[in-house]
């Protein structure tokens, strides 16, 4: 039988070919809210008359009026859904006798149908009209059990009587339709035409039922004017998505902590924290939380055991509470934490039915838990919330004491802020406020995160973004055509990346595809276990628009490989303003045989291996892709170096050894004449990297260099890639330049790649003992001497230096960057750089060191001293390192360091100490350098 949206739509609408209704009944809009609930019938503007759903064990078809039922133009439609609500197949259906031309319309078409005045166990499917609310718990309790409903009427004459705010809660037939998530508005559907779709049709993607929320938010904070959440833990974000959900707390930046729903015929508040619920100051929040979702209910509360903390408030407030693990029909209100042990149905039912919950939790625990895991689809919590259109993201957002909202505020929904963000773009309607544009961007990174599966209520959101884009197009974005954070134009990015991350859609569906005149031929790329833990190069590019076929072995599908597009890793998320897109690499997992990759931005292509690889040689094949700049010291020649870059369209290529590999735009790489003489020097740079932190040489895996329109902070940055901006290409690519010059910035940043955590004291030697390379490489390899490697080096600065340290009393806080380099450089100056090496070595075979600073550095002088057979210590203490004792006493047996560089000036600092007493004794000055002291 039919379980999708999609094989249940087809399945309804087999040969149905056109939607003969009456012409006289005024159908209501259904409005759909639940994740079972799909559309079946709807108008041009996508305004719905027939959906549906299920619930429990059973099925239901909800049509916009009495007068479908008994309509004999409809009959091959009717046919249908009994067919698709009969779960027990020959079972007799029924139909109340108010709708008794319906059984002979089915009769008429082979159906064994029936008069009944109410549902049995023995009937498959019950049809009746929606107005009657006497037989709802029967009916409910058939269709939990696996029985079909087919229901039809409206509510716009019932609003006239009773009205239109009451239609959605309180109108029998919502009583019963509302547990699957579809209601009958009083909203009449006067215009056709009436759309046949060959697929699942789009629903609105407005918030009907502002009013009713308002209502809702008023007795949840009546009486209050400030939430205080100042004291306690953090609390999770709250994301507010479903169309009943509705924000009631927001902190500073406008990240939601506290929110409510209605869901089905129930309700559910949720706090971002459950030490929220403890607090003296949000117990007012507390009460009216628990008798909003109490309502019209007669059962006692039931607190979980996390949370009996509450049981003294809930007495103080003479409401009746028991503490329960178990869900019973004499509860009318649910208080609980977590879910992970409750079966998350019987809490949806529980809710549905008619009852409230109000949760207290956070995510970060079980996101951290469960790193590989989805969030907002697979968190037990999350689970249940999002049926009520809620979630708890794994951020949290700030303490202290908030205002309620203000009402415009409140009025934020992000289905209607899209909505009105669509306007703003396309029509030059309203602009968003500030607040709300900050909020929608946000929300809508959420909300891609949660799987859509073809669940109609999430498309909505989905279609209706990728309408936009490609409306809109993709922004141009580049050093010529900047975008700021936050502009419409951000958005449309972010939320495209968004669609293709959470695999909603396929790239080529939100850009215009090219060709290329020329068919590129497949590429043979092989894999072996001496790519364990690295990008290999494919000298491939892939360009925007463009598809590509990867193709692997059977026994390579479960070796967890994946292609990756694009080099430039850096998310710049963060910067005002954007010279690219803030995200433009993509990964794809190579889990199948037949792999078919593009890419928004497109990007060179790059087979990412695991650690655990452990297949041997294993070939990967790439078609689709063209060729980008690529030479590979040792197997390219310099005739096809010349070719790769004449006429090429890849804007990027690669210049790669066994130990670094450089990529620059090509345009750069056309001024490199000579990639082989270039490519010795990197070889011969990275070897000395290599040998003074003592690390294997040829590499395990090349460092990788990447050049960048813009990367997330300074010049360059360590990692792996190294980024660099795009002005540090000559200091990549420039043999000359580099020879004659130096290249302090590149050597700076490969030294921070060699700094380990063992022998590191952040902040103090962070942005000094990488420096150690730089001296290192300057002189062993292109033989500039460190006083012309850099001008901080010059002997007259580093004098300077040392004596304003040893002017302040050489306090550790100031011990950092060109001050702590200065300490390292003092001792290679008196032991050479052999030391150094022989440290990193002995680093190397240390299972258990200090995670202090005060233990590091004692370990550091500790294992040097013992290298060059010196006592260090009054070396170290001269420069106010912190040493212990014990320390001290195991390196008392070895000779002093005689040429110790720092005894000029201690003893300076010393002589200047005592001119200082003097001069404050006897009111004389002294020039200290005159006086000797014996």
């Amino acid at each position: 039988m039919a379980t999708t949206h999609a094989t249940a739509f087809q399945y309804l609408m087999k040969d149905v070919t056109s939607w003969n209704i009456p012409s006289g009944p005024l159908p209501s809009e259904l409005f759909l809210t639940g994740e079972a609930a799909f559309p079946v019938m709807v108008n041009f503007e996508g305004r719905v008359v027939i959906a549906a759903s299920s619930y429990g064990k059973g099925r239901i078809v909800v049509m916009a009026h009495e007068g479908y039922l008994i309509h004999a133009p409809l009959a091959q439609f009717l046919v249908n859904a009994v067919r698709w609500l009969c779960l027990s197949p020959g079972a007799t259906i029924g139909v109340s006798p108010s709708q008794a031309p319906l059984a002979k319309i089915l009769q008429n078409s082979g159906v064994k149908a029936q008069i009944q005045s109410e549902p049995t166990e023995s009937l498959g499917v019950y049809c009746l009209e929606a107005y009657n609310t006497s037989m709802n718990k029967k009916i409910l309790s058939f269709m939990k059990r696996g029985g079909g409903v087919l229901i039809g009427g409206h509510s716009w004459a019932w609003a006239e009587k009773n009205g239109n705010d009451k239609v959605l809660f309180e109108y029998p037939g919502n009583q019963l339709t509302g547990v699957a998530g579809v209601y009958i508005t009083e909203a009449g559907v006067y215009d056709g035409p009436w759309m046949v779709s060959e697929t699942v049709p789009a629903i609105p993607l407005g918030v009907m039922y502002q009013n009713n929320v308002r209502n809702d938010q008023e007795q949840l904070l009546q009486g209050i004017t400030e939430l205080d959440i100042s004291r306690g833990a953090k609390p999770s974000k709250l994301f507010v998505h479903g169309p009943l959900a509705f924000p009631l707390g927001l902190d500073s930046s406008f990240n939601c902590f506290l929110a409510a729903a209605r869901y089905g015929n129930g309700r559910v508040v949720l706090c971002g924290h459950e030490s929220m619920l403890f607090e003296d100051r949000m117990s007012n929040f507390v009460i009216n939380a628990i008798r909003w979702l109490k309502g019209q209910q007669k059962g006692k509360i039931g607190v979980s055991p996390q949370l009996n903390r509450l049981g003294p408030l809930l007495t103080k407030n003479n409401l009746e509470w028991s503490s329960t693990d178990l869900l019973s029909s004499d509860l009318s209100v649910y208080c609980c934490s977590l879910l992970n042990n409750t079966d998350l149905k019987k809490i949806e039912e529980f809710v549905a039915e008619g009852k409230g919950v109000l949760m207290g939790s956070q995510a970060r625990q079980w996101a951290m838990q469960h790193p590989n895991s989805n969030l907002m689809s697979d968190y037990p919590n999350n689970k249940f919330l999002k049926h009520a259109g809620l979630c708890i993201v794994n951020e949290e957002g700030h303490r202290g004491c908030f205002p309620v909202p203000k009402p415009e505020i409140m009025k934020y929904h992000v289905r209607k802020a899209l909505i009105q963000y669509e306007s703003m773009v396309f029509s030059k309607g309203n602009v968003l406020e500030k607040s709300s544009m900050v909020m929608l961007r946000q929300d809508i990174s959420y909300m891609l995160q949660i799987s859509p599966n073809g669940i109609s209520i999430y498309d909505a959101v989905y279609k209706h973004i990728l309408k936009m884009i490609k409306k809109e197009g993709l922004p141009v974005v580049n050093k010529e055509n900047p975008i700021s954070r936050g502009s419409p134009q951000h958005l449309l990015l972010a939320w495209a990346h968004g669609l293709v991350k959470w695999g909603i859609f396929d790239p080529l569906l939100i850009i215009d595809t090219i060709c290329l005149s020329t068919k590129e031929p497949s590429v043979k790329i092989d894999i072996s276990p001496d790519n364990r833990d690295s990008w290999v190069s494919t000298g491939l590019y892939l360009p925007a628009g463009r598809m590509a076929k990867v193709t692997l072995p059977d026994r390579a599908v479960a070796a967890q490989l994946k292609v990756q597009v694009d080099c430039h890793t850096d998310d710049i998320s963060g910067a005002s303003t954007y010279k690219r897109p803030p995200i433009v690499t993509h990964e794809y997992n190579l889990n199948k045989t037949n792999n078919n990759i593009s890419w928004l931005w497109g990007g060179l292509l790059y087979i990412l291996v695991p650690p655990n690889y452990n297949l041997g040689t294993v070939q990967v094949t790439i078609s689709g892709a063209v060729r980008a700049p690529y030479f590979k010291l040792g197997k390219t020649s310099q005739e096809e170096w010349k070719r790769s870059l004449q006429g090429n369209p890849a804007p990027w290529g690669e210049l790669a050894t066994d130990n670094i590999i450089l990529t620059v735009p090509t345009e750069n790489l056309k001024s490199v004449k000579n990639p082989e003489s270039l490519l010795r020097l990197w070889d011969e740079i990275m070897k000395a990297v290599a040998k003074l932190g003592a690390e294997p040489f040829p590499y395990r895996r090349p460092e990788r260099i990447v050049a960048d329109v813009q990367i997330y902070s300074g010049l360059l940055h360590p990692g792996y890639p190294i980024m660099g901006q795009l002005n540090v290409v000559p200091q990549l690519i420039d043999e000359k330049t580099i020879r004659s010059s130096g290249n302090w910035d590149v050597f700076h940043v490969l030294g921070h790649n060699q700094q380990r955590h063992q022998w590191q004291f952040p902040p103090h030697s962070t942005e000094a003992d990488c420096n150690l390379w730089s001296v290192f490489l300057h002189e062993v390899v292109l033989n500039i001497p460190r006083a012309r490697a850099h001008p901080n080096l010059k002997p007259e600065s580093r004098k300077e230096r040392i004596k304003m340290h040893m002017d302040r009393g050489a306090p550790l806080r100031k011990w950092s960057s060109w001050t702590a380099l200065e300490t390292y450089l003092q001792l290679q100056e008196g032991f050479g750089w052999e030391p150094f090496t022989q440290l990193f070595v002995d680093y190397q075979t240390l299972s258990d060191y200090p995670e202090d600073n005060i233990g590091k550095m004692n370990l550091w002088m500790k294992m040097f001293s013992k290298i060059v057979q010196k006592n260090l210590v009054p070396f170290f203490d001269a420069w106010g390192w912190p040493i212990q004792k014990e320390v001290a006493d195991s390196l008392a047996s070895l000779p002093q360091w005689e040429e110790n560089p720092m005894k000029t000036y201690v003893d300076q600092s010393e002589n200047c100490g005592i001119m200082q007493m003097l001069h404050q004794m006897w009111g004389y000055s002294f020039d200290a350098k005159k006086i000797i002291f014996t």
